[in-house]
């Protein structure tokens, strides 16, 4: 017995640590996808000052122009048309806000001219992409993540399908990009493949906006499944699929805000572009609908250039109310009014809601408990201690 004791002493250990190491290696081999975007991207989450606004931009691929189908597409180099976009707010409380802009939106892109929106990458890149984006809705864009055509594929069989109702029967060939789309109506589970053709299907009648109505359908049950406990395994899958089918200028900084955000519990709304349908296939926005919409949704409650902002000229040199207009206008101020007042104050003053913060663009002054001028939401009283010119 004593001399048996000593094996028995270091089966268990031995035992533990062949467990130990089995373990490790499933860990490792589950996570292994996502190494390349953790290695890039990878942040702890924070608690962000403000929203951070992303623009998501499914890229349509490019195919050789003299080949014969059937054909494969050149190599993804994130040129294509924009087919997809959807612009993502998500603030610091985890309440995210989508706002879906049909592909065929027509209006000035800057630095191109008219056309639809989904132009706006080939002619300019992501750059005049976002600037269409923030042209259209007066929304500033953090960063932009533009998406190859096989993202939705490769993430939705790495998530182990999706559930969803599809509203009609669906079925179209789509020779040029090689996918068969056959779909039929009622409650089911689709793999990667079927989503593809889920969402790229457009002979319903309504063409982009029944395609806007199916992408809002497929991120209902695309996020109900990522927030299922049960399926915290998948994400690393999910992340590396991601990470291989994606062009994005997004920062570490910005990464941890957005994850510190989901995990406050995010709540999600979606939203659509209001408008009509055109002339040539085109959608036609709601410019009133939207900056409402916008207002409502997509302001950061503390921005306050939303604000009504009233400058008063009390003691300052004359035509300081009028440059500071201006100025803050230039920031993206819109609701600036300008007059002037008798009296005599040494130091620049300002009251009301987000007085202080409009302080901070002012470049000068203090906050003053005072009433606000004319049912102004901020008062800006100019002293002599305002700049010349």
């Amino acid at each position: 017995m004593l001399a048996r004791q000593p094996c028995a002493r270091y089966t268990r250990p031995v035992r533990f640590g062949v467990v130990v190491l089995v373990a490790l290696a499933g860990a490792v081999a589950l996570c292994s996808p996502a190494f390349p975007a953790f290695a890039r991207y990878g942040a702890l989450p924070r608690k962000a000052d403000a929203p951070v606004t992303v623009l998501l931009a499914g890229v349509a691929p490019k195919y050789p122009p003299s080949a014969v189908w059937p054909y494969p597409a050149l190599p993804e180099d994130y040129s294509g048309a924009a087919d997809t976009l959807l612009l993502a707010q998500l603030r610091p409380d985890g309440t995210t806000n989508l706002l879906s802009i049909p592909r065929d939106t027509w209006l000035n892109i800057p630095r191109w001219g008219f056309g639809k929106i989904n132009g706006a990458n080939v002619h300019g890149g992501p750059e005049m992409l976002v600037s269409a984006v923030e042209s259209l809705t007066g929304v500033n864009v953090d960063a932009y993540a533009l998406l190859s055509l096989h993202a939705v594929r490769s993430m939705t069989d790495a998530a182990g399908g999706v559930t969803l109702d599809v509203a009609q029967r669906m079925e179209y060939e789509d020779k040029a990009g090689k996918l068969s789309i056959d779909l039929q109506p009622g409650r089911q589970h689709l793999s990667g493949e079927q989503a593809e053709g889920y969402l790229r299907f457009r002979k319903d009648g309504l063409g982009d906006i029944g395609r806007v109505a199916r992408q809002q359908t497929f991120l209902t049950a695309f996020t109900g499944k990522l927030k299922n406990p049960l399926n915290v395994w998948r994400v690393p899958g999910i992340v590396g699929a991601l990470n291989s089918n994606v062009k994005s200028n997004l920062s570490r900084a910005q990464v941890g805000a957005l994850l510190g955000g989901v995990l406050g519990g995010p709540s999600i709304a979606m939203h659509t572009v209001p408008g009509d349908f055109g002339g040539g296939g085109t959608w036609l926005p709601n410019r009133s609908a939207l900056q409402a919409l916008v207002s409502k949704h997509f302001r950061d409650p503390n921005d306050p250039r939303t604000l009504n902002i009233a400058v008063v000229n009390v003691a300052a040199p004359d035509g300081s109310a009028r440059r500071l207009k201006e100025k803050l206008e230039g920031m993206g101020y819109q609701n600036v009014s300008i007059s002037s007042a008798l009296g005599s104050a040494a130091t620049t003053t300002a009251s009301g809601t987000a007085a202080a913060r409009v302080l901070q663009d002012v470049g000068y002054g203090r906050v003053e408990a005072a009433q606000s001028a004319g049912g102004a939401d901020v008062t800006v009283r100019l002293g002599s201690d305002t700049p010349g010119e």
